[in-house]
C-alpha cells in the first residue's frame, strides 16, 4: 500500500482540486464524480501514475504504419490482425484454418495489434500523471500519440476494422474483430482530458476520426453483426460505442446503448445468481468471466449505471484511505435495474477473485496461472453496490499485469480516468 508524504500530499490535494474544476473535460455527456472517489485512486496509485508517466514520456509514438502487414488485403492504413484461435489444418495444409477454441495461434500476425496496446499503455498513463501533477510535458507527450494515430495523413489509421481478425482460406476480416478497437476505449477517454495540448485542429481531427469510426461500428455490416452478438463481444462493443460517443458528444448514441445494455444485453447474458452462462460455457471460463465482468461494469460506469452515491466532497487525504467513507449504503442485489444486476454480477464473481482456489468449474486451458489481476468492476462496484471489501480487493490485485493473452482482455490500464 503506498504512503503518501507532504509533497504528495499536496501534489495529489492540487491534482484533486483542478480535476473538480476540469470536471473530467468540457465535453458533453461526462459525468463528474464526487472528490472522494479521485482521491481514493489517486492516494493507491500515486506512484504508480508518476513511475508509468515518466517511463512513456520520452517514447515515440508508433502507428500500424510502422508496421507493414505482407498478408493484409488493406493498405499500410488499414488495421489487420488475424482471428486467435485459428491453425492451419496439418492433415491438409490447404484448407481453411480451423478454431480451437481458447488455444492463441503465437503464429498469427500480432503487429498492429501490439502497437494498438501500446498506445492504450502509453496515453492513459501519461493523461494520468497529467491529471495527477498539472505537468504540461505529460498532456503534450500523450497528445502527440494521438496525433500520430489518429490525424497526420502519413501515420493514421484508417477509421474502419474491415481486415480484423480474419484467416486463410477464410474471410479476410471478421465482426469478432471488433473488439481489438478494445484497446481505443481509454485513448479516446483519455483525449477527452487533453484538449488544451492537442490544440482546437487537432483535438477536432481526434474527435472527426472516433466519430466516423464510431458510425462504421453503427452501420457496417461487420459492426451490427458484433453489436447484435450474445456474448461479450456485444459488451465490448457497446463499452467503444459509449465511450467514443461520449468523445463526440453524441449523446443519441450513448442513449441507444444504455437502452440496449439496460433491456436487452443484460437480461439476456447474465443468470439470477449473477454468473455469464455463456462466458462459463467456454474452454476459458474464469478469465472469460472476469473480462465479461470487468467490461460489463466499466460500461455501467461509463453510462452512470454504476456511481458513487455518497455525500459531496473530498473526505480528505490520507496514506491509507478508509474505503467507508467512499460508499454509499449496501444495494439491494434483487433489483431488478441494470445497476442490481451489476452489483450481482461482483457478488458472483468477489469470492473467486479473493481465492481462485474456490473456483467451482473447470480450469482455463491457458493462462490460469496469469488470473486474476486487478479489476476495475471491483472499484467501480465497491463504489456503487456499498462494498468496501471490494474495494479493499482491488487495491491487493496486480494493476500491471505482464501476460499478454491478459493484457489483450484488460480494458481499464488508468482508473484515475475513470474517477477525474
Amino acid at each position: 500500500m503506498p504512503t503518501v508524504d507532504r509533497r504528495s500530499f499536496c501534489t495529489l490535494s492540487a491534482a484533486t482540486l483542478a480535476a473538480s474544476r476540469l470536471g473530467a473535460s468540457p465535453l458533453p455527456g461526462i459525468r463528474i464524480p464526487s472528490a472522494g472517489a479521485y482521491t481514493l485512486v489517486a492516494a493507491t496509485d500515486h506512484d504508480r501514475i508518476l513511475r508509468l508517466a515518466n517511463q512513456w514520456l520520452a517514447a515515440k509514438p508508433e502507428t500500424i504504419t510502422d508496421f507493414p502487414a505482407p498478408n493484409s488485403p488493406g493498405g499500410p492504413h488499414d488495421f489487420f490482425s488475424q482471428a486467435d484461435y485459428f491453425w492451419p489444418n496439418p492433415a491438409n495444409p490447404g484448407e481453411p484454418w480451423k478454431e480451437i477454441d481458447g488455444k492463441s495461434n503465437p503464429a498469427n500476425f500480432q503487429l498492429h495489434r501490439k502497437a494498438m496496446i501500446r498506445l492504450s499503455l502509453a496515453v492513459p498513463a501519461l493523461t494520468a500523471g497529467f491529471l495527477l501533477t498539472r505537468r504540461q510535458e505529460f498532456a503534450h507527450a500523450a497528445a502527440a500519440h494521438l496525433v500520430a494515430w489518429f490525424v497526420k495523413p502519413a501515420t493514421r489509421m484508417n477509421p474502419n476494422l474491415q481486415y480484423s481478425q480474419g484467416y486463410p482460406g477464410g474471410p479476410s476480416g471478421r465482426s469478432y474483430g471488433i473488439i481489438d478497437t478494445l484497446h481505443l476505449v481509454e485513448p479516446a477517454r483519455a483525449a477527452g482530458f487533453l484538449k488544451d495540448a492537442l490544440g482546437p485542429a487537432n483535438f477536432a481531427a481526434v474527435q472527426q476520426w472516433f466519430g466516423e469510426y464510431l458510425e462504421w461500428m453503427k452501420t457496417s455490416t461487420p459492426g451490427m453483426k458484433e453489436r447484435d452478438a450474445t456474448n461479450n463481444h456485444a459488451i465490448a462493443w457497446a463499452l467503444q460505442a459509449a465511450e467514443f460517443a461520449r468523445l463526440t458528444g453524441d449523446s443519441r448514441t450513448r442513449d441507444e446503448v444504455r437502452t440496449r445494455f439496460e433491456t436487452v444485453q443484460l437480461p439476456a447474458q447474465e443468470a439470477p445468481n449473477g454468473s455469464f452462462p455463456r462466458e462459463l460455457a467456454r474452454t476459458k471460463p474464469y478469465g472469460y468471466s472476469i473480462f465479461q465482468f470487468d467490461i460489463a461494469t466499466t460500461l455501467g460506469w461509463s453510462l452512470g449505471i454504476l456511481t458513487p452515491s455518497h455525500a459531496e466532497g473530498s473526505p480528505g487525504l490520507r496514506s491509507n484511505p478508509d474505503p467507508k467513507q467512499f460508499l454509499p449504503r449496501p444495494a439491494a442485489n434483487d433489483d431488478a435495474s441494470a445497476h442490481g444486476a451489476l452489483c450481482r454480477a461482483v457478488a458472483f464473481l468477489y469470492p473467486y477473485l479473493a481465492d481462485k482456489s474456490t473456483w467451482p468449474y473447470k480450469h482455463d486451458v491457458q493462462h490460469w496461472d496469469a488470473w486474476p489481476v486487478r479489476s476495475p468492476g471491483l472499484l467501480f462496484c465497491g463504489l456503487a453496490c456499498g462494498h468496501e471489501d471490494y474495494i479493499a480487493l482491488w487495491r491487493r490485485l496486480d494493476p500491471d499485469p505482464t501476460d499478454p493473452e491478459i493484457i489483450r482482455n484488460y480494458p481499464v490500464r488508468q482508473p484515475l480516468l475513470w474517477v477525474a
